[in-house]
């Protein structure tokens, strides 16, 4: 058993009890009563107990090694409300990145939006508690199966999510996220557009473009298992419950739906919105980070944990910080084109609003 892509967790567990008090502890507890309000409803006390003593310490590394921790919405609520100083989706915790003065980035997520945060900060250390949380989306393309794509339709632009490595974001013309997936494609040039690597969000934005979207063919292993079945289920057993879903999800899951958005856009519906019921279709955590801040909210949990999100733990977050390990590297040929690609999306934004 490892704690990260390299180092048993024996070895790491009998340096870190070593170097830090560990045990459950009602002093550490108290030291951190304020994190625990956030996620007391959600959150057992004796379990808390049990993540302050590593709270406390990563507190204190961060300050010594002068680190910031970004944390996606995935992540677990003793992450995401324990340790976090940014939290949101992934383009948002980048450009928040490379707002802060810290010489030192800890990525609480997988590992293509640590890349991310390199190639938008490359001057600072990125870390990733453990470079094994990959990505099934992000895997599923390469920069040689873009440029198989341009070949197929050529002078079509690629517009890449950002669910996607370095490498690949550096053979596309401009990135997009499921939140603005739709006002890119509708500023590129031409009658044709080549959206990579998300298949199902490529057909959902499809489903509203002018555009003749063509697409690469991935899949997010979280929100391609949800059905419509499902969700039509779920209201049989939960009268006036309302549903939202991720746009990763299969187009028949969105039209089922009642909202659907990126997970920026889902927690910002539901805190404006504050249904009685919701069943958040996406991955498990994000309903319980929300959950803890609206207790008038009932949220109904039939959910898919992403495996890859869970492999990083306080634990893993605190090694990562002792040792100053996994430092995420990108090749310096695939930094200037990433950066462009993410800079052109920021640009039209900006230019829009």
């Amino acid at each position: 058993m490892l704690i990260n892509a390299t180092t048993p967790a024996a070895t790491a567990r009998a340096e870190l009890a070593r170097s830090y008090d560990l045990a459950p502890s009602a002093a550490a507890a108290k030291a951190t009563a304020d994190r625990y309000a956030r996620v007391s409803r959600i959150i057992p006390e004796p379990d808390w107990q049990g993540h302050a003593p590593y709270i406390r310490a990563i507190e204190e590394l961060k300050a010594e090694r002068d680190a910031v921790i970004l944390a996606h919405n995935y992540m677990t609520p003793e992450i995401f409300h324990g340790i976090a100083d940014f939290a949101g989706d992934s383009l948002q915790l980048a450009i928040q990145a490379t707002n802060v003065p810290n010489k030192v980035i800890v990525q609480c997520g997988v590992h293509f939006m640590a890349e991310t945060s390199k190639v938008l900060s490359p001057a600072k250390t990125v870390l990733i508690p453990d470079s094994r949380a990959g990505c099934s989306l992000a895997s599923s393309i390469t920069a040689a199966d873009v440029a198989d794509m341009r070949a197929q339709y050529p002078g079509a632009k690629v517009v890449s999510y950002v669910n996607t490595t370095a490498e690949v974001k550096a053979a596309s013309d401009i990135c997009c996220t499921s939140a603005n997936a739709l006002e890119v494609v509708e500023a590129m040039p031409g009658d044709t557009v080549i959206m990579t690597p998300d298949g199902f969000l490529a057909r959902n934005v499809a489903a509203q473009s002018s555009k003749r979207i063509v697409w690469w063919e991935g899949t997010c292993m979280v929100h391609e298992r949800f059905t419509a079945e499902e969700l039509e289920a779920y209201r049989e057993t939960n009268p006036g419950v309302v549903i939202i879903a991720h746009p990763e999800c299969p187009p028949s899951v969105i039209q089922a739906a009642d909202f659907s958005g990126s997970t920026s856009g889902m927690i910002s519906w539901v805190r404006k919105n504050k249904p009685a019921k919701v069943v958040m279709v996406t991955e498990c955590s994000m309903s319980d980070n929300v959950a803890a801040e609206l207790p008038e909210t009932e949220f109904i949990r039939p959910c898919n944990i992403c495996p890859h999100m869970k492999r990083i733990t306080l634990e893993n977050v605190l090694w990562s910080l002792h040792t100053m390990t996994e430092e995420v590297t990108v090749k310096e040929e695939y930094l200037e084109p990433a950066r462009r690609a993410v800079e052109a999306m920021i640009a039209l934004k900006e230019r829009k609003h």
